[in-house]
């Protein structure tokens, strides 16, 4: 199996950077709004765990179908044979 790539390797990262940022921006609007520091830190929490829930189940809807390959053993055409594959 071949390593992963600088870009595979970084992915997570990506993922909680951006959560990061939304969640940032959410306790900040809440915080302007209210004036209320804890409740700021609640919604702050609250977005964080769900844009990171959110990125994650669209980042596993959207496998290529590289991915489903390597998982799968590789690719085989349908009408293609091998030896000892005796299954119909």
């Amino acid at each position: 199996m071949s390593t992963p790539s600088r870009r595979d390797r970084l992915r997570p990262a990506e993922l909680l950077v951006i959560s990061a940022v939304v969640a940032v921006f959410t306790g900040a609007v809440v915080l302007f709004s209210t004036r209320e520091f804890e409740l700021a830190l609640v919604f702050l929490g609250v977005a964080f765990i769900v844009v990171v829930v959110v990125l994650a189940m669209l980042q596993l809807a959207a496998s290529s179908d590289q991915d489903d390959n390597d998982m799968l053993g590789g690719h085989r055409s349908p009408g293609e044979r091998s030896e000892g594959d005796d299954f119909h």
